[in-house]
């Protein structure tokens, strides 16, 4: 069984560490970084399977008109232990934490073209997003981010509102961008004119299969959907639902006031 529970040791911390560089490939967060968060109002947490740490979460306080808030910054797992539903623990756990430390909200961002993020985030979570990050990050040299503008969508996650189950009611006349069928981005900006949200966008399901066989078209996924989202964003709408269509490869989010 495995117990998820906040980081408190240097060893511990160290741990996180050869995790952390396992999960991104990157250099991992100095221990002394860590630690620091850890006695500032910190939640960082770590699975363990056993002895051996085969998760972590790593957030810290953020402050932003006039309120606190905690900053969820990066969680990674171990991959023989994804798609077991340990990424949802370690958030709910997050979120015990957090309430009990004191907090109200959590917010953190991904990248809007990671499907199953979006689906994680908004739908399972029943988190919401509330902007648009264009090239949030800067260029960036990893895998997962290279070549490509790092927009991100920020979530907020109230700790204490009441979260219903969301059922997306679909309607095909309230696509604003779909996939095409040579899988390339198609707008419909016309019907934001005729009618009122909610509204969904579509995006493709493999977007890091379409970055390695086709640039170009990932490309486009990118400034297309950028365009639809900041226009919503910037109109009051948040992002509050996903569809997974697996059989078409194509997610669709739904936007509402």
């Amino acid at each position: 069984m495995i117990e998820i529970r906040p980081l408190t040791t240097m060893k511990e911390l160290q741990q996180l560490q050869e995790v952390e560089a396992a999960v991104w490939d990157m250099a991992p967060i100095p221990v002394h970084q860590t630690f620091t968060v850890l006695n500032h109002g910190g939640v960082i947490l770590g699975a363990f399977d056993g002895d051996k740490m085969v998760g972590f979460l790593n957030s810290f306080p953020g402050f932003a008109e006039g309120k606190v808030y905690l900053c969820s910054h990066m969680l990674g797992i171990l991959p023989e232990y994804r798609k077991s539903g340990l990424g949802r623990d370690m958030k709910n756990k997050q979120a015990e934490v957090a309430r009990n430390t004191g907090y109200d909200l959590i917010t953190w961002t991904f990248d809007p073209l990671e499907s199953l993020n979006a689906f994680f985030n908004i739908q399972k979570l029943k988190a919401k997003g509330v902007a648009y990050k264009e090239n949030h990050y800067g260029a960036m040299d990893d895998d997962l981010n290279q070549g490509l503008p790092t927009d991100r969508i920020q979530i907020e996650w109230d700790l204490h509102e009441q979260n219903n189950d969301r059922n997306v009611h679909f309607e095909k006349e309230s696509i604003l961008l779909d996939k095409d069928g040579h899988g390339q981005p198609t707008m419909f900006a016309h019907r934001y004119e005729q009618k009122a949200g909610p509204w969904f966008l579509a995006v493709p399901e493999n977007f890091q299969t379409i970055k390695q066989e086709d640039f170009q078209r990932a490309r486009e996924w990118r400034y297309q959907t950028r365009k639809v989202f900041q226009t919503l964003f910037n109109d009051g709408y948040q992002a509050k639902g996903v569809i997974r269509g697996q059989e078409s490869q194509t997610s669709y989010y739904m936007l509402e006031r």
